[in-house]
């Protein structure tokens, strides 16, 4: 069965953004060997589930990325995979999603996942999103955290597990470190 993973940029104190959604301090410590390393952890899938905004912050960035020559190779790689890559929106008030391979999901996120699931292939990808995100995680949905971790501490934001109640203890299952200081460690729900 296909797992449900949750790719995602955090601060030290667990923000995934300011208060307005800027992420001036995740792009500050992006470095090539951590696109290289996302392109592997997105091999893994060929489902990407994204809520609306980060879906149509996505649709304008990675389409162009495929055209720009100036594009570094590892990002090219990315955008081949991005740009390919079945994916799902979910919202309730997008109407067209114009992106390549992508259809808009409104009915029951649990229903949809389950189905999503149990169809051969590899595993879903989930970027961003948090609001989604909370959803899945209250559901009990996602099957494994890919937490990018960056040395920034916000003190104030948008944050990851606010809204959650404690469901269940996540065992770690990997951590590479880069030299930005971003630490992406794998986490799973434990048995």
């Amino acid at each position: 069965m296909k797992k449900l993973i949750v790719s995602m940029n955090i601060t030290l104190d667990g923000y995934l953004s300011g208060l307005h959604h800027d992420l001036e301090w995740h792009f500050r410590h992006w470095s090539p060997d951590m696109g290289q390393r996302l392109a592997v952890e997105l091999g893994r899938a060929d489902t990407i589930l994204l809520g609306r905004n980060t879906y149509e912050a996505m649709a304008q960035y990675w389409p162009m990325k495929s055209i720009d020559l100036l594009c570094a190779r590892d990002e090219l790689v990315m955008a081949d995979m991005m740009n390919s890559y079945r994916k799902l929106v979910y919202s309730r008030t997008l109407v067209a999603a114009h992106w390549n391979n992508s259809s808009i999901i409104n009915g029951p996120i649990s229903k949809t996942v389950h189905q999503i699931k149990q169809a051969p292939g590899k595993d879903i990808m989930v970027y961003g999103s948090g609001s989604l995100v909370s959803a899945l995680i209250q559901q009990g949905l996602v099957d494994e955290y890919q937490l990018w971790i960056h040395p920034v501490i916000l003190g104030r934001g948008i944050s990851l597990f606010s809204r959650l109640k404690y469901t269940s203890s996540l065992q770690l299952t990997g951590a590479t470190s880069f030299d930005s200081g971003v630490v992406l460690v794998h986490y799973r729900e434990a048995s």
